[in-house]
C-alpha cells in the first residue's frame, strides 16, 4: 500500500480561494508570463461556475506568443516579474536564447512562498489536443539561478481514462542546485472528475500526492520564493469542438 499523505495543518491557510466570489486580482494575474508577450495574446479565457474557475480554449484565441506557435493557454498565477521592455530579465526563461522582454511586468507578489503545502483541487480536460497543469517556478527577482520549478502535475487530455497518466516532479531550468527529476504517475482514476494533488517542500525535500497518497518523494527542493501557476494549454493545431476547459475547485496553502 503507498504511504499515505499527513493531512493538511489544523491552522488557517496562509492562501485559500474556492472562487465563489470570482477571480480575485489580489490573489490571481490571470495572465501567462506575460512579460514574454503582448496582453492580448496571455490574457486567460474563463467563467465562474458553481464550482470553481473554469479556465477555456476559445476557438478565436490567439497562440501565447508566435515563436511558440501553435500554443494557446489560459492561466492563473499568483506572482510577476520582469525588467525592462527589450531585456531577457523575466521570470521562467523557457527558451534558451532569443527572449526578450515585450511588455514589462514590475515585481507585483500576491503569493510566493519557499516552503510549505499547498492542495489544489481541479477536474483534467478531456478536450483534443488540451494539457491541464500546476507548477511552482522561481520568480528570479532575488537572482537569475532562482529558476527551478516544483511540476506538481501536468495531465494530458489524452492520458484521461479510467486510470490517468500524469507527469510530475522537479525541473531544474536555469538552477544549477537542482537535478530534473521527472517521472510518469498513474492515478487509479479518471482525471477529468474532481481530485486534489498536494506538494509539501522544504529542508531539501519534495514530496508529491494525490487523494491523500504519497506518489513521489523527491530528495531536493528549490529554497526561494516560488509563484503558482495553474493553466489550460492546447498544444499543436486547433483541432476538435470549443470551447474547451478544464476546471479549478479549490487552492489551499500553509507556509
Amino acid at each position: 500500500m503507498s504511504e499515505v499523505l499527513p493531512p493538511p495543518p489544523s491552522g488557517v491557510p496562509s492562501f485559500a480561494d474556492d472562487f465563489s466570489t470570482g477571480l480575485d486580482d489580489e490573489k490571481w494575474v490571470a495572465h501567462y508570463l506575460p512579460h514574454w508577450t503582448v496582453p492580448e495574446r496571455s490574457a486567460a479565457r474563463y467563467e465562474i461556475v458553481d464550482s470553481g474557475l473554469r479556465l477555456r480554449i476559445d476557438s478565436d484565441q490567439l497562440d501565447w506568443r508566435k515563436e511558440d506557435a501553435p500554443l494557446r493557454v489560459s492561466n492563473v498565477q499568483t506572482a510577476v516579474f520582469s525588467g525592462s521592455v527589450g531585456s531577457a530579465r523575466g521570470t521562467h526563461r523557457h527558451r534558451p536564447d532569443g527572449l526578450e522582454v515585450r511588455t514589462e511586468t514590475p515585481l507585483h507578489l500576491l503569493f510566493a512562498p519557499a516552503r510549505g503545502r499547498i492542495d489544489v483541487t481541479v477536474a483534467a480536460s478531456t478536450d483534443e489536443g488540451c494539457m491541464l497543469a500546476a507548477w511552482l517556478v522561481g520568480i528570479e527577482h532575488l537572482s537569475e539561478r532562482d529558476a527551478g520549478e516544483i511540476c506538481i502535475f501536468e495531465i494530458d487530455a489524452d492520458a484521461v481514462s479510467t486510470t490517468t497518466r500524469a507527469r510530475t516532479g522537479i525541473k531544474a531550468h536555469g538552477d544549477p542546485r537542482l537535478q530534473t527529476d521527472m517521472a510518469d504517475v498513474v492515478l487509479p482514476f479518471n482525471a477529468s472528475e474532481q481530485h486534489t494533488w498536494t506538494v509539501v517542500w522544504g529542508d531539501g525535500e519534495t514530496v508529491i500526492g494525490c487523494e491523500g497518497r504519497v506518489l513521489r518523494r523527491i530528495p531536493q527542493s528549490p529554497d526561494y520564493p516560488l509563484m503558482l501557476l495553474i493553466d489550460l494549454f492546447e498544444i499543436g493545431t486547433p483541432s476538435g469542438s470549443y470551447p474547451k476547459s478544464a476546471l479549478v475547485v479549490d487552492v489551499r496553502a500553509w507556509g
